[in-house]
């Protein structure tokens, strides 16, 4: 199997980066990549929690892109990290407006992978006017049946992974995995949290990639992020309605959009693709037959980079 960075443009450095200050609790941090006028693109990472990485600036050819990444609230390089409170789609939306608004863009691509296609689908339903169109990659619409599969799917493909992340649990709380998790993720005391957000980030981690990688060193910003803002965004059905985001594809179906989804992914699985490509007849959809759901896994990382060179030449995807 090739290298996927084998497909990215080369490193690049931020023009600029910064923090802009979205409420009186919430500071977010942001970069600006590429050709100040070049196409713009909103980049919205994964997680929630997540937050950015130098690799993901080199989706996009810098001498055609203007690109804006940032990590969400609670996220990242943003403080504080793993706040929840103040936390919710519709004020991750507002940031992004606020963002958009400060750089003097009137419209741009977004591009969001994973739980980056949820928040890219809700600012895009928010704001139709301001989205050029989308490149998303692994699908999840954020719906109480997708957020069962990441929660107990995983014992069908990953028994051994499961079962590990179910026994940190007391036997009479496995019945209810997100909810176990939630309690003492949320808990202030340290000695309660740590462990439970270290063994969610690599609950998930271990699940993400189509074949094994090496586990890398637990970092604490990220488990941190991640565990926190997963089971909270989980635990509050991402503050949606009852499959909000396919009832309102309608309001940019008018946009050209591509959905890179890997074949074999286990955390956000083909199906949700594949319901919001058939509720959006104009988009294209692209299953990548030897891939999961890591955007750096050859396949994903080809045709991401395939979709916004064909974006930057046409303006559209066929």
């Amino acid at each position: 199997m090739s290298d996927p960075s084998s497909y990215l443009f080369p490193p690049v450095t931020p023009l600029q980066s910064g923090t802009l200050a979205v409420d009186e609790l919430h500071t977010i941090y942001w970069e600006e990549v590429g050709n100040p006028q070049g196409i713009p693109v909103l980049f919205l990472h994964g997680g929630p929690g997540a937050g950015i990485s130098p690799q993901h600036r080199r989706f996009f050819d810098p001498r055609h892109y203007r690109v804006i990444l940032f990590d969400q609230r609670g996220a990242g390089k943003s403080q504080p990290l793993g706040e929840t409170r103040n936390n919710t789609t519709q004020l991750l939306i507002e940031d992004i407006e606020r963002l958009r608004a400060m750089f003097g863009i009137e419209q741009w691509l977004v591009f969001g992978g994973s739980w980056g296609s949820t928040l890219a689908l809700a600012y895009g339903q928010a704001h139709p006017e301001r989205c050029l169109g989308f490149v998303l990659r692994g699908i999840f619409l954020c719906t109480a049946l997708e957020i069962d599969w990441f929660m107990d799917g995983a014992q069908w493909f990953h028994p051994e992974i499961h079962e590990e992340f179910a026994q940190a649990v007391p036997y009479e709380e496995r019945g209810d995995l997100l909810q176990a998790y939630y309690k003492r993720i949320m808990d202030p005391d340290p000695e309660v949290y740590w462990p439970a957000v270290r063994a969610w980030s690599r609950f998930e981690g271990r699940r993400v990639f189509l074949m094994p990688q090496p586990e890398e060193p637990a970092c604490d910003t990220v488990d941190l992020g991640l565990g926190r803002l997963e089971a909270h965004y989980m635990a509050n059905l991402g503050f949606f309605e009852d499959d909000q985001l396919l009832r309102d594809v309608d309001r940019i179906a008018h946009l050209p959009a591509v959905i890179v989804q890997g074949r074999y992914d286990v955390i956000c699985p083909p199906f949700s693709a594949w319901r919001l490509h058939k509720r959006w007849p104009g988009s294209k959809v692209v299953m990548v037959p030897d891939a999961g759901h890591a955007a750096m896994e050859t396949g994903i990382s080809r045709e991401l980079v395939a979709a916004t060179e064909q974006f930057r030449r046409q303006g559209r995807f066929g």
